[in-house]
């Protein structure tokens, strides 16, 4: 029984795309298409830069003492987000925009860390001095 609805999901998925997909060109014409290719275009730069930030991140957490499957667990939400983006339609980017906007995809504790509102504070006494040119290169006789 599970089988049969797993297979009737997996075959209905791509029509429920298409549809959509028709439906939203046929009332926003070209926009559509503008909508497709920029919603690729996104889900590529984001699997590129998850690409090239995912080793940093891990090491990161690991020599901060953490835990490496936070780490995992965040770069597999946006590859996953990325390759939702990738797929042609409407409901996959509503599903990609879902696992972006979980809280925790973007910030992570360790990277952005409150400051104390007194942070950028020096305390202290400040005196100016003014020094002659001729004190900072003295003559020599010869």
């Amino acid at each position: 029984m599970q089988a049969r609805l797993l297979l009737m999901a997996l075959l209905f998925f791509p029509v429920a795309e298409a549809l959509t997909i028709f439906g939203s060109a046929n009332t926003f014409g070209w926009w559509t298409m503008a909508w497709l290719v920029s919603a690729f275009v996104a889900g590529l730069l984001l699997i590129r830069y998850e690409r090239l930030a995912f080793a940093p991140r891990m090491m990161f957490n690991l020599r901060q003492g953490k835990s490496p499957f936070r780490a995992l667990y965040l770069s597999t939400r946006l590859f996953l987000a990325g390759g939702l983006l990738m797929f042609p339609g409407l409901i996959t980017d509503i599903l990609a925009f879902i696992l972006l906007l979980i809280p925790g995809t973007w910030r992570q504790s360790s990277f952005i860390r409150r400051r104390a509102a007194n942070d950028d504070i020096i305390e202290g006494e400040f005196s100016r001095e003014v020094e002659a040119i001729s004190d900072r290169f003295p003559r020599r006789e010869i």
